[in-house]
């Protein structure tokens, strides 16, 4: 994960804004998600290319799915205070090989689903929903290695986003894609 601020680019596809949540050491965050996804930048893609070296594999794509973004509020020495940060959730599309346990890691993560919602919900409140919960989508694809329960591995997507992040997952890992070429620093504005 990488830090970034969005200052300059287009309107998120999607944008989720999450309850106040108490701070394990005083105060409140806040959470909200903005959604891609976006080329990524020069220093995620650069980032990407030695992660996939150090594998041994050649980098197919990068795609810069979401940005997290963190607001806190409390007291710092007898004063108000807030402080915030981001957090960038991006995927390398190393040139992996398809897992031949793919059904395997479905089936583990239908089972933990609940679960896994609920204890993300204790920490940033609960899962989204529109009508029905949101899907959640694999950061690193299980078709690929991905772990079904990982905690930074699913992230809560719209489903009209996640279909488009499950329509351009194969069009990362191809060679030649676009998601080869380089992105702005800040994709998108708040």
């Amino acid at each position: 994960m990488g830090c970034g601020s969005a200052t300059v680019g287009t309107v998120a596809s999607a944008k989720w804004v999450g309850p106040l949540m108490p701070s394990p050491l005083g105060g409140q965050v806040r959470t909200v998600i903005y959604y891609g996804p976006w080329l990524c930048s020069a220093a995620f893609m650069t980032r990407c290319e030695r992660k996939c070296a150090a594998e041994g594999h050649p980098l197919m794509g990068c795609i810069w799915l979401a940005d997290f973004k963190g607001d806190w509020e409390g007291r710092f020495m007898g004063f108000a205070a807030a402080a915030g940060g981001r957090a960038a959730i991006t995927h390398c599309c190393c040139d992996y090989p398809k897992v031949t346990d793919l059904e395997r890691r479905r089936k583990t993560w239908d089972r933990a689903r609940k679960s896994f919602r609920e204890e993300w919900g204790e920490e940033f409140g609960a899962w989204p929903r529109s009508g029905d919960a949101w899907p959640g989508h694999h950061i690193f694809d299980l078709a690929h290695g991905g772990e079904p329960t990982a905690p930074a591995n699913v992230l809560p997507v719209p489903r009209d986003v996640h279909d488009v992040f499950n329509t351009e997952y194969p069009a990362c890992y191809a060679p030649g894609g676009r998601w080869r070429s380089v992105g702005p620093d800040h994709p998108y504005v708040d």
